[in-house]
């Protein structure tokens, strides 16, 4: 299915893997409080921050970072991080959906929508994207965690849907309501996961090349370094060439 832009594995940008990092760390970091906030601070009674937190250890995201994180999420004082979600269309009618965490809602809204404004995108209505579209549980372990049948015999067992290749990682998928116990099963094999959260994914992948591809990477750079936004999803299908291309 599509619904993971290729253009975070491109790394496109030349340099600035330092703000990179430190970007993620920050994202990981929100996700924690967010998830502490919500449902607790103790990961075995909270799939939320369980997952989050096994994220932060999976990019060596320092421990007194997650600690911290944690304790401001449960601390009297803790910020109110409410998630939005944006939906819109992007250069050649390609769908993006926008997952936000956010203690401004008004300078988010402004942030996404001059993005998409910048870029030759506009902003839509609430499911107008989303509609086609399905949100899933993903796993992804990098390739060197075990060979593809070791780790699809593991997924399927554990109770997983599938288990594919794609951007030098297992990506495995489930429902929703599935992700806390597969992500569990597999760390008990295979340690903590590069990443387990729910994702966007849809059948519908649009061709798109030339000036609107270069176009659409460039917005789609630009809401992921947005500090508000966690996660970018669109259903852009790129060929390797064209990638080679704007990647050079």
């Amino acid at each position: 299915m599509a619904g993971h832009s290729k253009f975070a594995n491109i790394m496109h940008r030349k340099g600035g893997q330092d703000k990179k990092r430190a970007q993620m760390f920050t994202k990981i970091a929100r996700e924690i409080q967010a998830a502490v906030k919500l449902g607790g601070p103790d990961p075995n009674a909270n799939p939320r921050l369980y997952r989050a937190m096994a994220s932060g250890r999976a990019v060596n995201m320092p421990k007194d970072n997650i600690q911290r994180a944690v304790d401001r999420g449960a601390g009297a004082g803790a910020e109110q991080l409410d998630e939005i979600r944006y939906e819109g269309f992007g250069p050649g009618g390609i769908g993006i959906i926008v997952e936000c965490l956010t203690d401004n809602k008004n300078r988010t809204a402004g942030e996404v929508r001059a993005a998409f404004a910048k870029h030759g995108g506009n902003l839509a209505e609430t499911n107008a994207v989303s509609n086609a579209w399905r949100k899933v549980g993903e796993i992804r372990y990098p390739l060197a965690a075990a060979g593809e049948d070791a780790m699809l015999e593991a997924a399927i067992e554990a109770g997983a849907d599938d288990c594919a290749v794609e951007d030098e990682h297992h990506v495995i998928t489930c429902e929703m309501n599935a992700l806390a116990g597969v992500t569990r099963e597999l760390a008990a094999k295979f340690g903590d996961a590069a990443s387990a959260k729910f994702v966007w994914r849809t059948e519908i992948a649009i061709p798109i090349e030339g000036e609107a591809a270069e176009a659409l990477l460039k917005l789609l750079d630009q809401l992921d370094d947005l500090d508000d936004v966690q996660d970018v999803y669109s259903n852009e299908d790129i060929s390797d060439q064209e990638l080679a291309r704007l990647s050079g």
